[in-house]
């Protein structure tokens, strides 16, 4: 499965996931192939791309849970739109608690893990799917660390509201990749997260304790608007809010830069206990499905396998069986890990070599080299 840039389609292409409109209605099926109309289409949705199944990949399974996950996705992001914008003009969202509790009702009290499947984002819909998936990873922790309703809501809450602030920023200036960015940008940008951690504070709508989320995470995530010597003390919710958002913020497609893989992403937060709660990061470990069985992985010993049991005690030390010469890895064993580990999720199941175009055009009809036929 690829990511392929919208103005880099090409009819044939097959579709590896489905794409829904607004009311969940789905408009392109999985593996269906891209016609020139379907591909002026999906560009006109402002989609930055969709994911391919490469020439040979046969479709992947998806179970009931995933579908119906994509498809709340497709539909509850015009939900979230609306909230955040009625927020981010001083009005009251009308159905923001409605909203929240049907996150926490379909994601908020399940015992088994799912599969987070990312969405597809365009510049005009990012901060508001952002926002949505992080509140349903949200949901989903507080429910593993056992916290009550009256909590779990607030974290909800504060999760929908948390990138609120962004949307203050003019797309102008929103929408400029990192390089671009002046000095002068920047501290324009610094002004907008100042106002709205200021109008947090002064929101009459929110609970008291869904403020001090939203206070101190917006404090945590945008350190240059903090006065010197100030750090948030993050409240648990506030916790599970941070490690929510970056989990997201790393896994999803950007405008700059592919993103990181699932690993990669618990891995980092797994390395920097100082910087996140390690009891939050479990939560997450145990929400959703990282390495499970029938992943494909890359090994630091440069073989690439398949994930055959799955390790609950620590999700990177599964049995892996190598492709190469059919050995099963116990990576769960010390004297297995000293030797080989987990180096990422495998990106392409496409073996073959790449030809360089030119290189191939210049030795095209003509032999490699001389073959001596005398005798």
């Amino acid at each position: 499965m690829l990511f392929v840039k919208a103005d880099e389609l090409k009819t044939g292409m097959r579709l590896a996931k489905p794409i829904y409109n607004k009311n969940g209605v789905m408009l392109y099926e999985r593996n269906s192939k891209l016609t020139n109309q379907g591909i002026v289409s999906i560009q006109n949705f402002g989609l930055i791309g969709v994911y391919i199944l490469e020439p040979a990949e046969p479709l992947p399974p998806m179970t009931e849970d995933d579908i119906e996950f994509e498809r709340f996705q497709a539909m509850s992001v015009f939900s979230i739109k609306d909230i955040l914008d009625a927020v981010c003009k001083q009005k009251e969202a009308k159905d923001m608690y409605t909203f929240a509790n049907k996150i926490i009702k379909n994601y908020g009290s399940l015992h088994r893990k799912i599969n987070f499947v990312q969405n597809l984002r365009s510049k005009e819909d990012y901060i508001y799917k952002h926002s949505l998936n992080t509140a349903i990873l949200c949901a989903l922790m507080t429910f593993k660390l056992n916290m009550d309703f009256k909590r779990q809501l607030d974290v909800v809450l504060a999760a929908i509201l948390h990138d609120c602030p962004t949307l203050l920023i003019p797309p102008v200036l929103r929408n400029k990749n990192k390089e671009e960015l002046t000095e002068e940008d920047t501290k324009k940008i610094n002004t907008y997260y100042l106002a709205g951690y200021q109008m947090f504070g002064k929101d009459k709508n929110l609970d008291i304790d869904v403020i001090r989320i939203l206070t101190s995470i917006t404090l945590e995530l945008h350190p240059d608007i903090r006065k010197m010597d100030e750090k948030p003390k993050l409240s648990l919710g506030a916790e599970v809010l941070k490690v929510a958002y970056v989990f997201d913020q790393m896994t999803a497609m950007n405008f700059e830069e592919e993103p990181f893989s699932e690993i990669a992403a618990i891995r980092h937060l797994m390395d920097s206990p100082d910087e996140y709660n390690r009891t939050v990061v479990d939560a997450l470990i145990n929400s959703i499905n990282i390495l499970q069985a029938g992943k494909c992985i890359e090994l630091t010993n440069g073989d690439k396998g398949l994930v055959i049991t799955a390790n609950d005690n620590n999700i990177l030390e599964p049995f892996v069986l190598s492709f190469r010469d059919n050995v099963v890895y116990n990576l769960g064993d010390s004297r297995v890990a000293k030797e080989v580990q987990i180096k990422d999720i495998m990106k392409t199941m496409d073996n073959r070599n790449v030809i360089d175009k030119d290189m191939f055009s210049q030795y095209k009809g003509k032999p490699v080299r001389e073959v001596n036929t005398q005798i």
